[in-house]
């Protein structure tokens, strides 16, 4: 299925304006997700708000937000006060400056977009990304989209260029907030572990090598409800605390331990890449269709 555009765009730095075409990079929709039943008809259960100090429930239209300043003291705000304080929506990415692609920390990334050159903009879409690739930068720039401003980074990946979407430098926490005490590495141990590390390394990150399990499990139980099957629980382990190991002794047996899968590995040959799992929404209508 073809990708559907989100939204059109402009990228805007000096003179120079590049139209494009929005599209979402990740596919949230496709998680798994339960809905609240009543557990004695299986109906959709409706939520409703209550209020704390006249146990009512209220409606939406007599709703107000407020930003609590202090304990259980509020001041309110309406929603067209709340519209006026928000960023307006533009459709202009207007690049601010250009900075090496490795100067900004992964922490700071948030959500990814594709972008693509809308009708008459492929030559100058295809010059900021090659220019982009040739200097190992990225593109910084402001964003403002629902009511909120956004940084962001136009960075080329192939021959498409993607907005990362990122934190602000207050929405991060720094890692300076955690103690973590200085200790001191002997340069045997750091022998076995960069070994232990050239043992696992690759040359490239491949992210179809991974599969969810978990939403393996979910689907493969989801199918056998709506076949009529029932699942069974087991009990949960107790997870054990940390162990005081032995710090060289441990770093051997992972050598060993690796350098032995990568010998049975060679053995069986090249993995094959896992089968697409159909979503069970789709079984389950299928079956009722019957």
């Amino acid at each position: 299925m073809a990708a559907r555009s989100i939204g059109s765009l402009t990228i805007s730095f000096g003179l120079v304006a590049i139209p494009v075409k929005l599209y979402s990079a990740t596919q949230s929709g496709n998680a798994i997700s339960f809905n609240l039943l009543h557990k004695a008809c299986g109906s959709r259960l409706k939520q409703q708000y209550i209020c704390q100090k006249e146990g009512v429930v209220v409606e939406r239209d007599e709703m107000v937000k407020g930003y609590e300043f202090a304990k259980d003291q509020y001041v309110q705000f309406s929603n067209e006060e709340i519209k006026q304080l928000e960023e307006v929506g533009t459709h202009s990415v207007d690049i601010s400056e250009f900075v090496p692609i490795e100067a900004i920390d992964p922490v700071y990334f948030d959500k990814t977009y594709y972008l693509a050159p809308d009708k008459g903009a492929a030559k100058p879409y295809a010059l900021l990304v090659e220019a982009l690739k040739e200097s190992k930068r990225c593109a910084v720039a402001h964003w403002a989209s629902r009511g909120k401003s956004h940084i962001v980074a136009l960075r080329p990946v192939g021959d498409v260029l993607t907005m990362q979407q990122l934190y602000f430098a207050t929405d991060v926490r720094p890692a300076t907030e955690l103690d973590v005490a200085k200790m001191d590495v002997k340069p045997q141990e750091l022998k076995l572990a960069r070994q232990l590390i050239d043992q696992q390394s690759a040359t490239s990150f491949d992210p179809a090598a991974y599969t969810d399990d978990v939403r393996a499990r979910v689907e493969a139980a989801i199918q056998k409800k709506v076949e009529g099957q029932e699942i069974s629980v087991s009990e949960a382990q107790p997870e054990t605390g940390g162990k005081v190991i032995d710090l060289m002794e441990a770093l051997r047996a992972s050598l060993e331990k690796t350098e032995a899968a990568k010998e049975t590995a060679s053995k069986l040959g090249p993995r094959k890449a896992p089968k697409r799992v159909e979503q069970p929404a789709k079984t389950a209508r299928r079956a009722a269709k019957r």
